[in-house]
């Protein structure tokens, strides 16, 4: 047993309350080193009456260690606890106060979680857990309005570039809502909507009027309405991190310099405020001059963007807000932007753009869920060929441990976006492997979001050609893309299985890129099994019981002996279902 690689720490993702009730523990070994971990627990203040042994669930593995989880629930909302590791024949404890061979005797030295104080658990909003998201830029999406189009407003369907326009607007949004229903979706996020000179408004200008080329704030209001009566949510894009250099406090920096009341609402390395090299000498997105940092943490620049936040969520019942490059924010910033989300929408939910491990902002405190770039990085690297099955099963239980379970469940799952190529483009076309990814996607853990058009076979390279116009000619959608599409949705918003519950691979294997994979919880158990090949496979796995039926033909499927055998046609897939209850 390798005892440097044991590890665990009272706090965060490695002990945290999931609910009043309940809190989980994980403990990290190396991998294939241990057989068995069991979790020592008890009230310090009444041991013997309250002691209770957890024989730990193998949860996930990487490449390097084993992770290993329990739930507890004491009776008295008050934990201490140590751990039994076995290896072979050989035992070790693991307590606060280190590693030892004899028994600890308890509860002195071991791990404490004091109390569950039901204010500090991390609380996520449960219908989170239910969406399926469709994000929509409105510029691309429909032109309901062609009044407000921009000037030079090209016709719909054009090549896109980094400033043309297309005349998309929220009347375009409210005249396919229907559509929207009929594939499934009950969650919306918006890029950008308010005033800004840019196609993508990631520049804005005004951050409380509706940009005049998508409508205005009464007609968003009535689409937000809209949505809510068919039973979608409604989350949308807060760019706080900067603003134009159109904003009226820069311009008043640009004409004043220092002697402006809003300089310091900036971030201003030196007067004036000019470009350099192509370095401006104000901190910028990027190094983008036309779009100027704030400092967030001067009062009144915090002060005026919190009241942006709270206006929208009470001004037009919004859902959510989406963060834009939420990373280079400070972290008291979005401490109190979500006290005053929270006050003003319990349920809100708040997603950060962050592009890499996130744990730092997910502690309960700033957001509910990130962007999970890292998932769509490692599922897309997978199934477009190059990894094999146990570097994949790999790799999604490395990320599956980053998190708490309460984020895992409601972490912003998507396999492309408005910043990276169009899903059906990195599969080269093809759509039997664009369909494997979009099936992993829809029944793994977490909130799926599908970029606009993905459904009806839009393709595009990075920005800007992944933000074409939205086809909505049938003749030019792929409509068997789109029933599939349909299909997924429907699966997954039935069944409370694939959104909650327990994930699991039962076949990932080195030189192999064939996988099957669980989900289940008490009332229906799911296995997929995916051919990632250009070859036909049959995959096998040994199952006993035999009520399995497939869950989108509902044909009954049956093992021979003990043994489940799966045909599966190149880049082929099958859900099986077996009903517990």
């Amino acid at each position: 047993m390798l005892l440097e690689a044991l590890y665990h720490v009272p706090r965060d993702k490695w002990a945290y309350a999931y609910d009043p009730f309940t809190i989980h523990l994980r403990v990290r070994t190396k991998r294939d080193d241990v057989d068995t971990v069991v979790a020592l627990t008890g009230d310090k203040y009444d041991w013997d009456r309250t002691y209770f042994e957890i024989t730990m669930e193998k949860a996930a593995s990487d490449d390097m260690f084993d992770y290993w989880e329990c739930a507890v629930r004491p009776k008295y909302k008050r934990l201490s606890y140590g751990f039994r590791i076995h290896s072979g024949e050989k035992t070790v404890y693991m307590t606060d106060t280190g590693l030892c061979r004899d028994y600890p005797f308890p509860p002195g030295g071991y791990f404490e979680f004091p109390y569950i104080h039901e204010i500090d658990v991390f609380k996520v909003p449960a219908w989170a857990k239910e969406a399926v998201f469709y994000q929509i830029m409105p510029e691309r999406f429909a032109n309901g309005d062609p009044s407000n189009d921009p000037e030079r407003t090209e016709p719909w369907g054009g090549k896109p570039t980094i400033d043309n326009f297309f005349g998309g607007d929220l009347q375009g949004v409210m005249d396919h809502l229907g559509d929207l229903v009929d594939l499934g979706i009950n969650a919306i996020y918006f890029t950008p909507l308010f005033t800004s000179p840019s196609n993508h408004k990631y520049d804005i200008v005004d951050y409380k009027q509706v940009d005049p080329h998508f409508g205005d704030n009464e007609l968003l209001k009535k689409v937000v309405e809209a949505c809510h009566s068919k039973g979608i949510r409604v989350m949308l894009d807060a760019v706080f991190n900067h603003c134009s250099d159109q904003f009226p406090p820069f311009q008043d920096v640009l004409k004043h310099g220092e002697q402006s009341k809003y300089a310091a609402w900036f971030h201003i390395n030196e007067f004036p405020c000019t470009v350099k090299d192509g370095i401006p000498t104000y901190d910028t997105f990027g190094f983008f001059a036309n779009m100027p940092k704030f400092n967030t943490a001067h009062p009144e620049v915090k002060a005026y963007l919190l009241d942006v936040a709270e206006y929208w969520i009470k001004e037009i019942k919004l859902d959510g807000w989406r963060l834009d490059v939420a990373n280079e924010i400070d972290h008291d910033f979005w401490r109190d932007f979500r006290k005053v989300v929270k006050s003003a929408n319990p349920e809100a939910y708040i997603v950060g753009e962050v592009w890499s491990d996130s744990l730092t902002w997910l502690m309960g405190d700033e957001f509910d869920s990130v962007m999970n770039y890292p998932f769509a990085d490692k599922v897309l690297e997978f199934f477009i060929g190059g990894m094999d099955g146990l570097t994949f099963a790999n790799n999604i239980g490395s990320l599956l441990m980053r998190y708490p379970q309460q984020t895992n469940e409601v972490v912003f799952n998507m396999l492309c976006s408005h910043d990276t190529p169009r899903l059906l483009t990195r599969v080269g076309g093809d759509l039997r492997r664009m369909k494997l990814p979009v099936v992993f996607l829809f029944t793994f853990m977490g909130t799926p979001c599908i970029f606009y058009g993905d459904e009806v076979g839009l393709t595009g390279d990075g920005d800007p050609d992944c933000r074409k116009c939205m086809e909505w000619d049938p003749r030019k959608q792929q409509r068997e893309l789109y029933d599939f599409y349909k299909l997924m949705i429907g699966l997954r918003r039935k069944h409370r299985a694939l959104r909650e519950g327990r994930f699991r691979f039962l076949k990932a294997v080195k030189n192999d890129p064939c996988i099957v994979y669980e989900r289940f919880d008490d009332k229906v158990h799911f296995i997929v099994w995916m051919n990632n090949t250009d070859q036909p496979r049959t995959l096998s796995h040994p199952i006993v019981a035999t009520d399995w039926y497939d869950a989108l033909s509902q044909e009954k499927v049956k093992p021979d002996h003990g043994m489940m055998n799966i045909s599966l046609d190149p880049y082929g897939y099958r859900i099986l279902c077996r009903n517990l209850t």
